[in-house]
Protein backbone atom coordinates (compact mmCIF):
# COMPACT_ATOMS: atom_id res chain seq x y z
CA UNK A 1 0.00 0.00 0.00
CA UNK A 2 1.40 3.17 -0.94
CA UNK A 3 -0.48 6.26 0.60
CA UNK A 4 0.20 9.55 -1.39
CA UNK A 5 -0.49 13.29 -1.39
CA UNK A 6 -1.56 14.09 -4.81
CA UNK A 7 -2.64 12.35 -8.33
CA UNK A 8 0.99 11.99 -10.06
CA UNK A 9 2.79 11.67 -6.37
CA UNK A 10 2.31 8.20 -7.09
CA UNK A 11 4.29 7.75 -10.34
CA UNK A 12 7.48 10.08 -9.53
CA UNK A 13 8.26 8.22 -6.38
CA UNK A 14 6.87 4.12 -5.86
CA UNK A 15 5.84 3.86 -9.70
CA UNK A 16 8.71 1.56 -10.09
CA UNK A 17 8.07 -0.69 -7.18
CA UNK A 18 4.33 -0.29 -7.69
CA UNK A 19 4.87 -1.78 -11.65
CA UNK A 20 7.37 -4.32 -10.49
CA UNK A 21 5.37 -5.51 -7.00
CA UNK A 22 1.97 -5.93 -9.25
CA UNK A 23 4.38 -7.93 -12.22
CA UNK A 24 5.36 -10.44 -9.26
CA UNK A 25 1.60 -11.23 -8.17
CA UNK A 26 1.40 -8.71 -5.17
CA UNK A 27 -1.41 -7.30 -4.53
CA UNK A 28 -0.94 -3.14 -4.80
CA UNK A 29 -3.23 -0.61 -3.44
CA UNK A 30 -2.74 2.82 -4.36
CA UNK A 31 -4.46 5.55 -1.53
CA UNK A 32 -4.53 9.34 -2.72
CA UNK A 33 -5.27 11.74 0.13
CA UNK A 34 -6.26 14.55 -1.95
CA UNK A 35 -7.45 15.81 -5.73
CA UNK A 36 -4.79 17.61 -6.71
CA UNK A 37 -7.54 20.88 -7.05
CA UNK A 38 -4.32 22.99 -7.01
CA UNK A 39 -2.41 21.62 -9.53
CA UNK A 40 -1.82 23.36 -12.80
CA UNK A 41 -4.97 23.70 -15.07
CA UNK A 42 -4.58 21.73 -18.16
CA UNK A 43 -4.08 25.05 -19.72
CA UNK A 44 -1.01 25.34 -17.54
CA UNK A 45 -3.30 28.33 -15.71
CA UNK A 46 -1.83 28.38 -11.77
CA UNK A 47 -4.16 28.68 -8.93
CA UNK A 48 -5.56 32.08 -8.95
CA UNK A 49 -5.01 32.79 -12.38
CA UNK A 50 -7.91 32.98 -15.53
CA UNK A 51 -8.61 29.81 -16.14
CA UNK A 52 -8.23 28.04 -13.29
CA UNK A 53 -11.27 25.86 -12.12
CA UNK A 54 -10.28 23.59 -8.90
CA UNK A 55 -13.16 21.64 -9.84
CA UNK A 56 -12.01 20.83 -13.93
CA UNK A 57 -8.56 20.39 -12.30
CA UNK A 58 -9.69 18.15 -9.99
CA UNK A 59 -11.72 15.91 -12.59
CA UNK A 60 -8.44 16.12 -14.77
CA UNK A 61 -6.14 14.87 -12.06
CA UNK A 62 -8.09 12.00 -11.33
CA UNK A 63 -8.30 10.85 -14.83
CA UNK A 64 -4.38 11.17 -15.57
CA UNK A 65 -4.60 9.07 -11.76
CA UNK A 66 -6.50 6.21 -13.56
CA UNK A 67 -4.32 6.54 -16.57
CA UNK A 68 -1.50 6.10 -14.43
CA UNK A 69 -3.00 3.06 -12.03
CA UNK A 70 -3.11 1.43 -15.23
CA UNK A 71 0.07 1.69 -16.55
CA UNK A 72 1.68 0.81 -13.57
CA UNK A 73 -1.14 -2.03 -13.50
CA UNK A 74 -1.83 -0.95 -9.62
CA UNK A 75 -4.60 -3.38 -8.17
CA UNK A 76 -7.31 -0.60 -6.19
CA UNK A 77 -7.22 3.46 -6.06
CA UNK A 78 -8.16 4.50 -3.07
CA UNK A 79 -8.91 8.00 -2.92
CA UNK A 80 -9.54 9.89 0.49
CA UNK A 81 -11.16 12.97 -1.36
CA UNK A 82 -9.40 15.76 0.41
CA UNK A 83 -8.66 19.24 -1.19
CA UNK A 84 -5.65 20.01 -1.80
CA UNK A 85 -2.99 22.46 0.33
CA UNK A 86 -1.27 24.13 -1.77
CA UNK A 87 2.45 24.70 -1.37
CA UNK A 88 3.70 25.55 1.89
CA UNK A 89 3.08 29.22 2.67
CA UNK A 90 0.65 29.39 0.25
CA UNK A 91 -2.69 31.17 1.62
CA UNK A 92 -4.66 28.25 0.76
CA UNK A 93 -2.89 26.11 3.48
CA UNK A 94 -5.09 28.46 5.93
CA UNK A 95 -8.26 26.98 4.34
CA UNK A 96 -10.59 25.04 6.32
CA UNK A 97 -11.07 22.32 4.04
CA UNK A 98 -7.64 21.44 3.29
CA UNK A 99 -5.66 18.32 4.00
CA UNK A 100 -2.99 19.80 5.94
CA UNK A 101 -6.23 21.05 8.29
CA UNK A 102 -7.72 18.14 8.61
CA UNK A 103 -8.33 16.48 11.95
CA UNK A 104 -5.20 13.51 12.01
CA UNK A 105 -7.80 11.34 14.06
CA UNK A 106 -10.39 11.77 11.49
CA UNK A 107 -8.19 10.84 8.38
CA UNK A 108 -6.44 8.13 10.23
CA UNK A 109 -9.62 6.31 10.92
CA UNK A 110 -10.48 6.59 6.95
CA UNK A 111 -7.44 5.14 6.89
CA UNK A 112 -7.26 2.57 9.24
CA UNK A 113 -10.57 1.34 7.83
CA UNK A 114 -8.38 0.37 4.24
CA UNK A 115 -5.09 -0.80 5.88
CA UNK A 116 -7.82 -3.34 7.94
CA UNK A 117 -9.44 -4.06 5.03
CA UNK A 118 -6.21 -4.72 2.25
CA UNK A 119 -4.36 -5.79 5.32
CA UNK A 120 -0.84 -4.62 3.58
CA UNK A 121 2.04 -6.33 4.47
CA UNK A 122 4.28 -3.43 3.55
CA UNK A 123 3.08 0.71 3.61
CA UNK A 124 5.10 3.35 1.97
CA UNK A 125 4.70 7.02 2.37
CA UNK A 126 6.77 10.19 3.31
CA UNK A 127 9.08 11.02 5.90
CA UNK A 128 8.14 13.36 8.71
CA UNK A 129 9.17 16.10 6.62
CA UNK A 130 6.56 15.06 3.85
CA UNK A 131 10.06 14.38 1.74
CA UNK A 132 10.95 17.93 0.88
CA UNK A 133 7.74 19.69 3.36
CA UNK A 134 5.32 20.31 1.30
CA UNK A 135 1.83 19.93 3.80
CA UNK A 136 0.18 17.80 2.28
CA UNK A 137 3.27 15.12 2.34
CA UNK A 138 3.82 15.92 5.70
CA UNK A 139 -0.08 15.19 6.75
CA UNK A 140 0.12 12.02 4.52
CA UNK A 141 2.84 10.95 7.03
CA UNK A 142 0.98 12.29 10.39
CA UNK A 143 -1.77 10.05 9.03
CA UNK A 144 -0.01 7.08 8.33
CA UNK A 145 1.64 6.74 11.65
CA UNK A 146 -1.52 7.39 13.24
CA UNK A 147 -3.84 5.10 11.24
CA UNK A 148 -1.20 2.26 11.63
CA UNK A 149 -1.54 2.99 15.55
CA UNK A 150 -5.73 2.19 15.44
CA UNK A 151 -4.69 -1.30 13.95
CA UNK A 152 -2.75 -4.48 14.75
CA UNK A 153 -2.08 -5.49 11.53
CA UNK A 154 1.92 -6.15 11.03
CA UNK A 155 2.93 -3.94 8.66
CA UNK A 156 6.52 -2.67 7.38
CA UNK A 157 6.82 1.06 6.95
CA UNK A 158 9.54 2.37 4.26
CA UNK A 159 9.75 6.02 3.34
CA UNK A 160 11.35 7.01 -0.34
CA UNK A 161 14.49 8.85 0.35
CA UNK A 162 17.42 9.66 -2.24
CA UNK A 163 21.20 8.45 -0.95
CA UNK A 164 23.69 11.39 -0.79
CA UNK A 165 26.24 8.88 -2.61
CA UNK A 166 23.58 9.31 -5.93
CA UNK A 167 23.60 12.20 -5.72
CA UNK A 168 26.39 13.50 -8.26
CA UNK A 169 25.35 11.16 -10.58
CA UNK A 170 22.55 12.53 -10.86
CA UNK A 171 23.91 16.04 -11.11
CA UNK A 172 26.26 14.66 -13.78
CA UNK A 173 23.60 12.83 -15.96
CA UNK A 174 21.39 16.46 -15.98
CA UNK A 175 24.28 18.70 -17.13
CA UNK A 176 25.00 15.94 -19.76
CA UNK A 177 21.53 16.49 -20.77
CA UNK A 178 21.26 20.43 -20.57
CA UNK A 179 19.97 20.88 -17.51
CA UNK A 180 20.20 22.83 -14.49
CA UNK A 181 20.45 20.72 -11.41
CA UNK A 182 17.78 21.49 -8.71
CA UNK A 183 19.50 24.05 -6.18
CA UNK A 184 19.00 21.67 -3.40
CA UNK A 185 21.02 19.14 -4.65
CA UNK A 186 24.42 21.59 -5.52
CA UNK A 187 24.89 20.51 -1.81
CA UNK A 188 25.05 17.03 -1.50
CA UNK A 189 24.91 17.28 2.61
CA UNK A 190 21.76 18.83 2.89
CA UNK A 191 20.17 17.39 0.33
CA UNK A 192 19.28 13.18 0.27
CA UNK A 193 19.55 10.97 3.51
CA UNK A 194 23.06 9.19 4.49
CA UNK A 195 23.71 6.05 2.83
CA UNK A 196 23.64 4.47 6.26
CA UNK A 197 20.13 5.29 6.96
CA UNK A 198 19.01 3.49 3.14
CA UNK A 199 17.29 0.38 4.11
CA UNK A 200 16.86 -1.20 0.65
CA UNK A 201 17.57 -0.02 -2.56
CA UNK A 202 15.31 -1.80 -5.54
CA UNK A 203 15.74 -2.13 -8.88
CA UNK A 204 13.36 -0.85 -10.83
CA UNK A 205 15.19 -0.34 -14.20
CA UNK A 206 13.17 -3.38 -16.04
CA UNK A 207 9.96 -1.21 -15.32
CA UNK A 208 11.41 2.51 -15.95
CA UNK A 209 9.80 2.82 -19.43
CA UNK A 210 6.44 2.54 -17.41
CA UNK A 211 7.65 4.58 -14.81
CA UNK A 212 7.80 7.12 -17.62
CA UNK A 213 5.02 6.61 -19.08
CA UNK A 214 3.30 7.16 -16.01
CA UNK A 215 4.56 10.53 -15.37
CA UNK A 216 3.86 11.18 -19.04
CA UNK A 217 0.30 10.38 -18.29
CA UNK A 218 -0.17 13.46 -15.83
CA UNK A 219 0.37 15.59 -19.03
CA UNK A 220 -1.51 18.77 -17.08
CA UNK A 221 1.26 19.20 -14.21
CA UNK A 222 4.48 21.15 -15.85
CA UNK A 223 6.58 19.89 -12.55
CA UNK A 224 6.64 16.80 -14.49
CA UNK A 225 7.94 17.57 -17.49
CA UNK A 226 11.30 18.18 -16.46
CA UNK A 227 11.59 14.40 -15.99
CA UNK A 228 10.22 13.99 -18.78
CA UNK A 229 12.44 15.99 -21.03
CA UNK A 230 15.27 13.63 -19.98
CA UNK A 231 14.27 11.03 -22.72
CA UNK A 232 13.70 7.58 -21.69
CA UNK A 233 17.69 6.54 -21.68
CA UNK A 234 18.51 8.92 -19.05
CA UNK A 235 15.30 8.78 -16.96
CA UNK A 236 15.88 5.21 -16.48
CA UNK A 237 19.41 5.88 -15.67
CA UNK A 238 18.08 8.37 -12.84
CA UNK A 239 14.96 6.79 -11.61
CA UNK A 240 15.37 3.44 -12.32
CA UNK A 241 16.55 2.65 -8.73
CA UNK A 242 14.27 3.51 -5.81
CA UNK A 243 15.71 3.56 -2.18
CA UNK A 244 13.99 3.28 0.98
CA UNK A 245 14.92 4.04 4.78
CA UNK A 246 12.83 1.59 7.11
CA UNK A 247 10.47 3.35 9.35
CA UNK A 248 8.57 0.41 11.29
CA UNK A 249 9.36 -3.42 11.23
CA UNK A 250 8.45 -6.45 12.76
CA UNK A 251 10.42 -9.10 11.34
CA UNK A 252 13.53 -8.32 13.12
CA UNK A 253 14.95 -8.50 9.26
CA UNK A 254 18.78 -7.25 8.85
CA UNK A 255 19.44 -4.28 7.39
CA UNK A 256 20.14 -3.68 4.25
CA UNK A 257 17.46 -5.14 2.71
CA UNK A 258 16.89 -6.52 -0.96
CA UNK A 259 13.08 -6.29 -1.04
CA UNK A 260 10.52 -4.66 0.92
CA UNK A 261 8.72 -7.58 1.57
CA UNK A 262 12.04 -9.42 3.09
CA UNK A 263 11.02 -11.38 6.57
CA UNK A 264 7.20 -11.14 5.26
Amino acid sequence: MAVHAHPDDEASSTGGILCKYAAEGVRTVLVTCTNGELGDAATGAKPGEPGHDPAAVSAQRRRELERSCDILDVGALEMLGYHDSGMMGWPQNEAPHAFWNAPVDEAASRLAALIERYRPQVVVTYDENGFYGHPDHIQANRITLAALALTDVPVKLYYPVIPRSGIPRFVQILQEAGFEPPREASDAAEFGVPDEDVAAVIDCTHFAERKYRALQAHGSQSDNAFFLRLGLERFSAVFGQESFQRARDWTGTSLPESDLFDGT
